[in-house]
């Protein structure tokens, strides 16, 4: 299944997404329900009650406005540094060569805030060079929490994914390294464009799936999941150990090789850059930096 968030005629719905991916079902929620996007239908599954009845005619994807599955998700958004091989060996090469070399330690986790979260489609603004001149992209797969839990096992931890969606975690270079940890580097205002939709864990598999993204058209990164330093069981067990995930948390789970601080020389983000991030067997997203 396909759950979307969207707008029609100015009013937010959630709504069941044709396999095709060309039209869009409402689910009957009320309008508060509704204005937590796919979170009601997460709990409501999660907690083995029927969704709601489908509501209406279907309407083509193309006259919608969609939205972040999650507009605003219960929390922070889980996030997961330098997580495939190509990735940590071309930042060897950056300003992080000194810092936490030791990849297969333990995962790099931090946090983004959940209001820098924005749709598929909508501008990502650009701070201005007194603030950050070195914005960078960043390709990929979300996990979307299911049944929650603590202390959470790699055996059991697919039982515990609701589904998938795509992101694009981008990045203040400088203001990263400036304060030696992530998490304000990431969170600034648009910086996590999060979308079409969730695909649920019965129609795609997360470990074997293909990431990539363009730059104004050109491939920029590659990756296959399989490719993961840390595969998302680790992931799921790493961030709940001693720390409850709950139905609808989400876990970004790094990029491939090729974000613009990699290249030689540096290629960060410019004004009027599109970018496109897309992800077999669960969709894209495409924003404009302005």
């Amino acid at each position: 299944m396909r759950i979307a968030t969207f707008v029609h005629h100015g009013k937010r719905h959630v709504g069941q997404v044709s396999a095709d991916g060309l039209q869009v079902t409402p689910f009957a929620l009320t309008e508060a329900q509704a204005e937590r996007g796919a979170q009601p239908l997460i709990e409501a599954m999660v907690a083995g009650q029927p969704l709601p009845a489908l509501s209406g005619a279907p309407l083509a994807v193309a006259s919608v406005k969609l939205e972040s599955p999650l507009p605003v998700p219960r929390r922070n958004v889980w996030c997961v540094g330098r997580n495939y091989h190509a990735h940590a060996k071309e930042l060897q090469a950056s300003v992080f060569k000194d810092s936490n070399s030791d990849t297969k330690a333990w995962p790099i986790v931090f946090t983004k805030v959940p209001e820098c979260v924005v749709g598929p489609t909508d501008d990502v603004q650009l701070p201005g060079a007194a603030v950050s001149e070195q914005i960078d992209y960043e390709a990929e797969l979300a996990v979307i929490i299911g049944q929650g839990g603590k202390n959470i096992s790699q055996a059991d931890a697919m039982k515990h994914v609701f589904g998938y969606t795509v992101v694009n975690d981008v990045t203040a270079r400088d203001v990263q390294m400036r304060h030696q940890q992530w998490d304000m580097g990431k969170s600034f205002d648009t910086f996590c464009p999060m979308g079409p939709w969730i695909v649920t864990a019965d129609e795609v598999d997360g470990r074997n799936t293909r990431v990539r993204c363009w730059v104004n058209g050109e491939l920029r990164q590659d990756g296959p999941t399989e490719n993961m330093i840390f595969d998302i069981p680790t992931l799921i067990e790493t961030i709940s150990r001693g720390i409850t995930l709950y139905p609808g948390d989400i876990i970004a789970t790094g990029t491939p090789a090729g974000v613009g601080m990699g290249l030689n020389p540096p290629r960060y983000i410019a004004k009027g850059d599109v970018i496109r991030v897309e992800i077999d067997g669960v969709g894209q997203i495409e924003n404009r930096f302005v």
